[in-house]
């Protein structure tokens, strides 16, 4: 039981599509273009909507324009993954249109995720017990509640086997982040973390909301801007500014916190985006509600025609993983770096399996 659970955190929240990936990417960079000359040939200017809401905001929430954008990434962005690959499912840009809506400024926050299960008495997936019909043939001692959690190694690591910084913590869950001996005292306003779809899905109903579409996600964090690396533009720090919670120092081992926090943050520490929206980069990923399969988007760009409001395909496929049922991540998370894979860029994609949570998967939530 507790090995499946570590074998979907491969894909779902890492990324790593391919379990034996060799790392060479300095060698692989030379071959790729550079990211700008990439970038200006692939994407055209974005066009948005003229029109405003006539009513004030819901609280907490930003107006997203909708309108005619370039969506996905080049082959730039897989030139800046140390980790090849992974980046692949999000080419080639396409053009797609999507309507206004509203959106969380923030990730849902442990605040807020208390409210609703208070008033509710809704339990996440990871703080129920796994049951036999879940697990046919599971040894009874191991069907127990938890989740995964990173757990960084002692030292320096090869970074083709991620079974070594990431584990099943029997007794995490939102309420115990880091196990069963953490609590959310001073975490009041960090993300809400080792989150099912089904639980994000569940706190969006109850809220009057729902769960963005992958195009909805993207426009939005693009901020009004047209093919840039970043939510913010093509450096990734402006003038030696964090912009976004990431990952410093030797991965996995230590994160030295050179830009404010060492692991998960509070929301909103670093400026947020055109429309107003914080943290759309790194800190944790987030659930659309796209079912995911790597060849979407030459699908959508294969009619010649922008796509109009796209739902993300009917049924889920991973190669890497066929039986597994995953939805689309979005946005990165602390464990983003360069010495492994930076999917802090706007135009790229991750993806999990549904019913499985971590402490660097959270959500926030649209509203027509």
């Amino acid at each position: 039981m507790i090995r499946k659970p570590i074998a979907w955190i491969a894909v779902a929240a890492v990324g790593a599509a391919v379990a034996a990936v060799a790392i060479s990417a300095r060698s692989a960079r030379s071959a790729l273009p550079p990211p700008q000359a990439a970038l200006d040939t692939a994407f055209a200017p974005t066009i948005a909507n003229a029109a405003r809401p006539s009513g004030p905001p819901p609280e907490g929430m930003v107006w997203i324009p909708g309108g005619e954008f370039s969506m996905g990434a080049t082959a730039a962005s897989e030139g800046m993954c140390e980790l090849h690959g992974v980046t692949r499912d999000a080419l080639p840009v396409h053009r797609v249109y999507v309507d206004p809506f509203w959106m969380d400024a923030t990730e849902v926050t442990n605040a807020q995720f208390a409210i609703f299960v208070k008033a509710t008495g809704y339990r996440t997936v990871a703080e129920r017990v796994p049951t036999a019909e879940d697990f046919p043939g599971a040894p009874p001692e191991n069907l127990v509640a938890g989740s995964i959690l990173f757990a960084p190694p002692p030292g320096p690591v090869r970074l083709d086997d991620h079974y070594q910084w990431w584990r099943y913590q029997k007794g995490a869950s939102w309420r115990h982040p880091l196990g069963p001996g953490s609590d959310l005292k001073g975490r009041e306003n960090y993300p809400v973390v080792h989150v099912a779809y089904a639980d994000a899905m569940a706190y969006a109903k109850w809220a009057g909301k729902r769960l963005p579409t992958e195009a909805e996600w993207e426009f939005a964090a693009r901020g009004g801007l047209s093919g840039k690396l970043y939510a913010w533009g093509d450096e990734f720090r402006p003038g030696g500014k964090y912009m976004a919670n990431t990952y410093q120092g030797q991965f996995p081992a230590q994160d030295t916190g050179q830009d404010g926090h060492a692991g998960l943050g509070t929301v909103g520490s670093y400026p947020p985006n055109g429309y107003g929206l914080y943290d759309i980069a790194g800190n944790a990923w987030e659930w659309v509600s796209d079912w995911y399969r790597p060849d979407y988007y030459r699908r959508l760009a294969s009619t010649g025609i922008a796509a109009r409001n796209p739902q993300g395909p009917d049924d889920p496929f991973d190669p890497a993983e066929p039986g597994e049922k995953k939805r689309v991540h979005r946005g990165g998370s602390f464990l983003c770096t360069d010495q492994y894979c930076t999917r802090y860029m706007v135009g790229t994609r991750g993806k999990g399996e549904v019913s499985t949570g971590t402490n660097h998967v959270g959500f926030r939530c649209v509203r027509s």
